[in-house]
């Protein structure tokens, strides 16, 4: 198992370089002046200009920007963001568990409600409960989770008022305790909805595909043989088995939540990594663009890491093999 986390370790080094001379060289390209988005729609005088160029090394050469960077990550210096005024590194400390917190709470609603709609869809005789329920599925990921968003705060908060448009708590709460929580969670509700359907919506399809698979390997028959009823079946062999290609995706999507739902937070006002990434972009601050995209890859990296270590808990033959 050691030796497994060292390759993996090894291994996103080239690709944390690669990704970093990727996002530098897109930033060269894209159009827009920094200096003037610091300071908005007022004239730049020429000192100024020259000042913030030289502070933040605007006008250094490509490899010179790039292998700056790099020597200063060694350290744990990301960056500073211009338009923050603060290190990057502490821009995504602050907004990052607030990121986890929506995927999490999401993956908590999603993973049970895919779990449901996919074993009982690979599992049930009748051929047209299983259309329903494939069908069902199939809408409602296709639906976009930025428009399901919108849809949500039209009916929940505009129409029937029962929960807020966007942000993650009041101005100003006196709630202590369970209040405090039942607070927050009016705010957490409708994004974590909007998540839940769309990734649970995902869960279903795969499982619903590894549950029909499972069903016609020889040991089922064989289950089937020793007079073992379908609910035992589904419970002893069907779930365990067939929870491999899931531990997949769910441990993939949630490496990609954690990079930011860029568009589901921009919808909710959700101040967390997706926002900065989109409010960065917009005020061409580079180095936290940077610093959001290095965080992300890092997340995608560790979640495979937990993949391959699940994937080994739950099938010992993997372990042998390795």
């Amino acid at each position: 198992m050691l030796r497994l986390v060292a390759q993996r370790t090894l291994l996103s080094i080239p690709l944390l370089l690669v990704i970093i001379i990727v996002m530098f060289s897109m930033l060269q390209l894209i159009p827009g002046d920094p200096v003037q988005a610091l300071v908005g729609d007022f004239p730049v005088p020429p000192a100024f200009r020259s000042a913030i160029e030289e502070k933040y090394h605007l006008k250094d050469g490509f490899l010179l920007q790039v292998s700056s960077y790099l020597l200063d990550a060694i350290q744990g210096d990301f960056g500073y963001s211009y338009q923050s005024q603060r290190p990057v590194l502490d821009l995504i400390v602050e907004r990052a568990p607030r990121t986890i917190l929506l995927a999490s709470v999401g993956f908590a609603l999603a993973i049970p409600l895919g779990l449901v709609l996919g074993i009982v869809s690979g599992t049930t005789r009748s051929a047209r409960t299983d259309r329903v329920l494939t069908t069902g599925v199939l809408v409602a990921y296709a639906v976009p989770t930025f428009w399901l968003g919108q849809l949500l705060v039209m009916l929940f908060a505009l129409r029937l008022g029962w929960l807020p448009t966007q942000g993650i708590g009041p101005l100003v709460s006196r709630a202590h305790g369970i209040s405090w929580l039942l607070e927050r969670a009016r705010y957490i509700a409708l994004p974590a909805a909007a998540f839940a359907v769309h990734e649970g919506m995902r869960v279903a399809r795969i499982m619903r595909a590894s549950v029909i698979d499972t069903l016609l390997q020889g040991y089922i028959v064989t289950a089937r043989a020793k007079g073992l009823s379908r609910s035992e079946i589904i419970r002893r062999h069907v779930l365990r088995n067939s929870s491999l290609p899931l531990v997949t995706i769910a441990g993939y999507a949630f490496g990609s939540a954690l990079s930011g739902a860029v568009l589901l937070e921009t919808v909710f006002s959700w101040p967390g990594l997706g926002l900065l990434l989109v409010e960065s972009i917009r005020f061409r601050d580079n180095m936290t663009v940077i610093g959001v995209v290095i965080f992300s890859a890092l997340a995608v990296i560790v979640m495979n890491l937990v993949v391959d270590i699940l994937y080994a808990v739950l099938d010992p033959r993997i372990r042998t093999q390795r």
